[in-house]
């Protein structure tokens, strides 16, 4: 019989923050501390109860371990953890087919492996060999796990691996993802008559974990095989969130018996040298094959071991791929996302009102990195700062501090954010945060933001998220500086409800964040219903969704109402159809310009668009997202066509991703077309060398734009860049003219301790 679903997570687990004591033997560990049965007797590697919670015992190696993916150490003699049941697209059945999986440990490392059985291997998807590709997770055959190594039930870390080696790593902090956690450890996949392996070791230098010998970890494991469309987990859990259900911290089976070191605090050295010769034909006077070099360093040092102290001194992010640009239709500034390693790490412990950072919403960011050693998108030098960041008991810690040097209309800066959050209730917490804007330049004044917020989770299916914060800039006349939000989030498989009021001040201001719209109140809600229909052979799901937003400006004026409609067809084989309706109505309280040639005037306006959108399933040698939109637009209409997020895979080494946009928008006050063309072609040698193009027109801004990048990790932390970057203005006739020009030689060093 399979396993019965989780409705509910365990018991309180306040008294894990107690367990400080190492002569805690794995089958001594008290029932109040496991959310599950008690601990397996050897040689029986998991124990599951009738609710489907699991308790894993790992087991010590004594023997040597070669990471090779061929399963023959002793490790590999003892029983496995296997029965995995179905996420999709039969809920709580067997898996189709049988994975096993080990956990052992010595003194250096864990080591976690799978043994995947596949019955038509010829079928097997595998696309993608970078690290973090973006096919690995939502289009290959993996084995994906999921680590909780402080056992809070809150947050942990993710590792996804292919049938080739490939492997994505990430951080989740909360019900937040964060993909661009790179730790250092060893893998190998192999292959075997029936199927594939992938074995890992994972040091003890690259977690953090609770101090103390005798540790109880949180752990799931999944696996996905694409050509059946199948999900499935060795701990079961809702249906809702698909491959990333597994990460759920709150559900994860429990691991007792591992032995970590006590070890020294961990120490990790990695200065860096960079060269580069550039062209920028756009100043006066003109640098023509300028010749620069500089070095830099990172420290990392592990204070505790689970509190970690970054350094960084002269920092530079010349390997950080280009932005893809974006046409804006609207009156608000555009959100870009960060993309630089230093900022990115650990960048979850900073989020603020349970809101993380993207495009096109209202709800302020309060901590928005890109502030920092950017302005008008070129880059500003960082001298140098620090960071610290970990968890003490029940809180979880953020300090940065970071200074810019003098530039260009952006004179020497100092940042900062403090951030603390403290675990309530079994998956809850409530925080503070506080940043800091302060200009070196006399007179130019100091900007500072500071909230309350809290997120609270209850059952699997429900959170409640609020926040409120003020911001004091002395340089801004008197206004309301305040901003709040209240929002209830109910996302269970079936039904889906969404109820939110925000408010943002009209001298809201945080200088370190993001405000996409000031001087608001928007109250809105969603409903979903998405049926399943288990009978169809054709069909996966159905989904209805209605959403209402009403917003307005302080004084009580109306500024928009939004109205949207979706009905969609999920199918078995993973595309997706759907056809939409959104109304809006748009107050315009003072002329913008939406094109170069067109100002749209002040006034109301009311807008009814129809859309039209086919994606194809991932798992697809050919992949992308078609979408067709039609409807009035300010004074006029508006028809877009785009395809989106497309692919075209030449096996698992070689890819190209094209992706284009069309707006034909024909107003009162004049009609304009605006392009959007892109490309990116990646060559992955190995799954630590890969050499990538992203070449770029936007007609907006006439530029053609090349963004080349050649990344070798020639040793685990250290790699070599070269980093090629081309901008041609479009508006002459014949081939685009130069306007800047870069190449840059990047090497960096890992010394660890």
């Amino acid at each position: 019989m399979p396993a019965p679903i989780l409705r509910h997570g365990g018991p309180v687990l306040a008294a894990v923050l107690l367990l400080t004591s190492p002569a805690l033997a794995a089958q001594a560990v008290p029932a109040a501390l496991l959310n599950g049965p008690p601990a397996p007797a050897p040689p029986e590697v998991i124990a599951r109860d009738g609710e489907g919670r699991a308790t894993i015992r790992a087991v010590r190696v004594s023997g040597p371990m070669q990471i090779d993916g061929a399963l023959d150490e002793a490790l590999y003699t003892s029983p496995s953890m296997t029965d995995f049941v179905q996420v999709e697209p039969q809920l709580g059945e067997p898996a189709t087919e049988k994975t096993e999986v080990w956990m052992g440990f010595d003194e250096d490392n864990v080591y976690i492996s799978f043994r995947c059985w596949d019955s038509q291997p010829e079928r097997r998807v595998t696309k993608d060999m970078r690290r973090d590709g973006s096919a690995m997770f939502s289009g290959d055959d993996v084995v994906y796990m999921f680590i909780d190594t402080f056992y809070d039930r809150r947050n942990g870390q993710t590792f996804t691996i292919n049938s080739l080696g490939g492997r994505s790593d990430g951080q989740v902090t909360g019900d937040q993802y964060n993909g661009d956690w790179n730790p250092i450890y060893d893998l190998a996949a192999g292959r075997f008559d029936g199927g594939w392996t992938v074995e890992v070791a994972l040091p003890f230098k690259s977690l953090r974990y609770r101090a103390g010998e005798e540790q109880l970890w949180g752990f799931n494991a999944s696996r996905a095989v694409r050509w059946r469309n199948e999900i499935s987990v060795l701990v079961p859990v809702p249906p809702w969130r698909g491959m990333s259900a597994a990460r759920q911290a709150q559900l994860a089976g429990t691991v007792v018996g591992i032995e970590a070191p006590s070890g020294s605090k961990n120490l990790e050295i990695k200065p860096y040298a960079v060269s580069s010769v550039s062209t920028n034909r756009t100043v006066s006077p003109r640098v023509l094959n300028d010749v620069k070099g500089d070095v830099g360093m990172d420290l990392k040092y592990g204070l505790t071991q689970n509190l970690v102290a970054d350094f960084t001194y002269n920092t530079d992010f010349a390997q950080v791929e280009a932005d893809e640009q974006q046409v804006n239709l609207t009156r608000f500034s555009l959100f870009f996302p960060e993309k630089r390693e230093f900022f990115l790490e650990n960048q979850g412990m900073f989020t603020f009102g349970g809101t993380a950072a993207s495009q096109g919403t209202d709800v302020p960011i309060m901590f928005y990195s890109r502030r920092i050693g950017l302005n008008g998108g070129l880059p500003v030098a960082i001298d140098g700062g620090g960071r610290l960041t970990g968890r003490a008991g029940r809180y979880s810690i953020g300090l940065l501090d970071i200074q810019t040097d003098d530039a260009p209309l952006a004179p020497a800066t100092n940042f900062s954010a403090v951030r603390l959050k403290r675990d309530v209730l079994r998956r809850s917490s409530v925080g503070l945060l506080y940043t800091g804007r302060s200009v070196s330049q006399l007179g130019a004044g100091r900007n500072t933001a500071y909230g309350v917020d809290g997120v609270f989770n209850f059952f699997n299916y429900l959170t409640i998220s609020s926040y409120w914060a003020r911001t004091d800039t002395g340089a801004l006349a008197s206004g309301d500086d305040t901003s709040y939000r209240g929002q209830l989030d109910y996302v269970g498989d079936r039904y889906g409800v969404q109820i939110g009021h925000l408010a943002v001040g009209s001298r809201f201001n945080p200088e370190v964040g993001y405000v996409r719209r000031p001087d608001i109140k928007r109250s809105n809600a969603e409903f979903r219903f998405s049926p399943r229909l288990e009978s169809s052979k054709l069909i996966r799901k159905l989904s209805w969704t209605a959403g209402l937003a009403y917003v307005e400006d302080g004084s009580g004026r109306p500024e928009a109402r939004d109205r949207e409609g979706e009905f969609a067809i999920e199918f078995e084989n993973a595309d997706r159809f759907a056809v939409a309706y959104a109304g809006a109505y748009e107050f315009v309280p003072r002329p913008f310009r939406i094109a170069s040639s067109v100002i749209v005037p002040s006034g109301s306006y009311d807008y009814d668009t129809a859309s039209l959108t086919y994606t194809t399933g991932p798992q697809r040698r050919v992949t992308g997202n078609l979408r067709l939109d039609y409807g009035t637009f300010y004074s006029g209409t508006r028809t877009s066509l785009s395809a989106t997020r497309g692919r075209l895979s030449f096996g698992p080494k070689f890819f190209v991703e094209p992706s284009y946009s069309v707006n034909w928008v024909d107003l009162d006050e004049g009609a304009f077309t605006t392009h959007l063309a892109g490309g990116r072609v990646t060559y992955t040698a190995t799954s630590r060398m890969f050499v990538s193009a992203l070449l770029q027109y936007n007609s907006d801004s006439d530029i053609v734009s090349t963004n080349a990048r050649l990344r070798w990790e020639y040793r685990p932390g250290s790699e070599l860049f070269v980093v090629y970057n081309d901008e041609r203005d479009s508006r002459n006739s014949g081939f685009p003219a130069l306007a800047t020009r870069s190449l840059i030689v990047k090497v960096n060093r890992l010394i660890r301790f």
